[in-house]
């Protein structure tokens, strides 16, 4: 694949089946993400996979930390909650590890470690791997770090949601004149 019709035409997949990536797809992710723009050489990111039946218990991780929230959830939501991580075959789950640096602010870090999680879903694309990053409230849940094992200094960035896409769906085209700006000085 050409690499600006890479850079054109990947699309998030919000359905996604088995089978997962394989080792070799996976592995070509992580190599990806490793040549992110990341001042200092610091490395700031680590990216925890859940697979298998780990996915469910991610799930019940997550409904813990609402249910903290929210005692009275309802059984839909909980459901909802609980089946989460199930819309995919493999979830990664990328995590910004943040340290001091005279010179690299946290801020700086965090967009690194952002730009190693989109390394990852164009490296995904471009072996026919669906992805979908996604957030959310279970993002920033501080239940939800803890039970992941972050560190104080740690926090989620995304997760990656990786399988088979069930639709493949083309990038729309988008006018980038109104998005750019020529700047003319003062």
């Amino acid at each position: 694949m050409d690499a600006l019709e890479l850079l054109h035409n990947r699309v998030s997949c919000p359905l996604l089946l088995e089978p997962a990536p394989t080792t070799a797809q996976m592995d070509n992710m992580f190599k990806a993400a490793m040549r992110a723009p990341d001042h200092a050489a610091l490395r700031p990111w680590r990216f925890m996979v859940v697979e298998g039946d780990q996915r469910e218990a991610l799930g019940e991780i997550y409904l813990k930390a609402s249910l903290q929230d929210d005692a009275e959830l309802s059984e839909a939501k909980q459901k909802k909650l609980r089946n989460a991580p199930l819309r995919a075959p493999v979830v990664v789950v990328v995590v910004a590890h943040k340290t001091d640096h005279p010179k690299v602010p946290v801020s700086e870090q965090i967009v690194a470690v952002g730009c190693a999680a989109h390394a990852m879903l164009y490296a995904a694309h471009a072996q026919g791997v669906g992805a979908m990053w996604r957030t959310g409230a279970m993002a920033y849940h501080p239940t939800v770090m803890a039970e992941l094992g972050l560190a104080d200094n740690e926090e989620i960035v995304g997760f990656l949601y990786l399988g088979t896409p069930k639709v493949v769906r083309q990038a729309p085209e988008v006018d980038v004149e109104p998005y750019v700006t020529r700047w003319e000085g003062s």
